[in-house]
């Protein structure tokens, strides 16, 4: 049994620490990692995934492209993108990015492509010094002053890798932008989410054409991808502060805490007592790689060692 959220960092929430405009994170999933769960999504930060060993797809701005070994994928902040990866082991580094800091790079000469999503393989001698710089990130504290100058070599290196070319999907990034103010206001308040019928007259959209085209765009509906954001939220929320499991429910707009216990039981496997004891442990004692499985974050190798405990 895997720890879920926690084997999932590409596809959850973002919450950079104050005063820390830089997060990275290296992740390990063994041999029993499942593909991973279809989350469309967008959030504030630019995202920059180096992977190591892997096999699936990145979706983009209405392109697919094929992931292998050594692959990189990049994402502007505010972009729809997701992540559909195959069964198997894999490993990656994921750098997440405050977006006053991407945009100012993103203006910079030389550096244009970082306005828009992009997969890219570099050559042997290209990833190897990614790697170095994000392995070399990703041991910093985030506020450490080395943080900055290391993202901005970082990236400045990526744009260099030549770009894989993409297959055009049936969806439209048109119709995702429609769908985008109702997204938003879920994201800026989580604990008062628009209801389907709210959500329609955000986006202008008929309530029966919102939620066809949700579907549609998204491969859920508007209650399941509510429900889905705040569970990832509050996984997040459960490592990283100390507040009371009663008060992440409270203000992530849960009912009561005993029905968020439930929802979060059925969509990770464990308590968010236990989700938080497993997870802490872990990132005590997380050794060189933090190993993550079933999905692509933290949670499926959490629930790994519930199960062995």
């Amino acid at each position: 049994m895997a720890l879920p959220h926690l084997e999932r960092p590409i596809c959850e929430p973002v919450e950079l620490r104050p005063g820390a405009p830089v997060r990275a994170e290296r992740i390990r999933q063994g041999q029993e990692a499942g593909a991973s769960d279809s989350f469309l999504h967008f959030h504030d930060v630019y995202e920059l995934v180096l992977f190591g060993q892997v096999g699936g797809a990145f979706v983009a701005d209405d392109q697919r492209y094929a992931l292998i070994p050594h692959s990189i994928a990049f994402v502007p902040s505010m972009q729809h993108h997701d992540f559909a990866l195959a069964p198997g082991p894999r490993d990656w580094v994921l750098v997440q990015i405050e977006a006053t800091v991407g945009d100012a790079l993103a203006r910079a000469p030389g550096m244009e492509r970082l306005k828009q999503p992009f997969c890219a393989r570099p050559d042997h001698a290209l990833y190897r010094r990614l790697r170095q710089i994000a392995d070399w990130l990703a041991g910093l504290d985030a506020a450490d002053p080395l943080a900055l100058p290391l993202t901005e070599a970082l990236l400045r290196a990526a744009v260099r890798a030549p770009i894989n070319r993409g297959e055009k999907l049936a969806t439209d990034a048109a119709g995702l932008q429609r769908l985008r103010p109702a997204i938003e206001r879920l994201r800026r308040h989580p604990a008062d989410a628009p209801s389907a019928e709210q959500a329609a007259i955000l986006c202008a959209l008929s309530p029966a054409y919102f939620s066809r085209r949700f579907k549609q765009q998204v491969g859920m509906n508007w209650s399941d991808y509510v429900r889905t954001h705040r569970l990832h939220l509050a996984s997040r929320r459960l490592l990283e502060t100390d507040q009371p499991i009663a008060t992440i429910a409270d203000k992530l707009g849960f009912a009561t805490a005993s029905h968020f216990g439930e929802l979060f039981h059925r969509h990770f496997g464990m308590t968010p007592k236990d989700y938080r004891r497993i997870g802490r442990a872990r990132y005590a004692n997380p050794g060189p790689v933090r190993r993550r499985s079933s999905k692509v974050s933290t949670t499926a190798s959490i629930a790994a060692t519930a199960a062995k405990a």
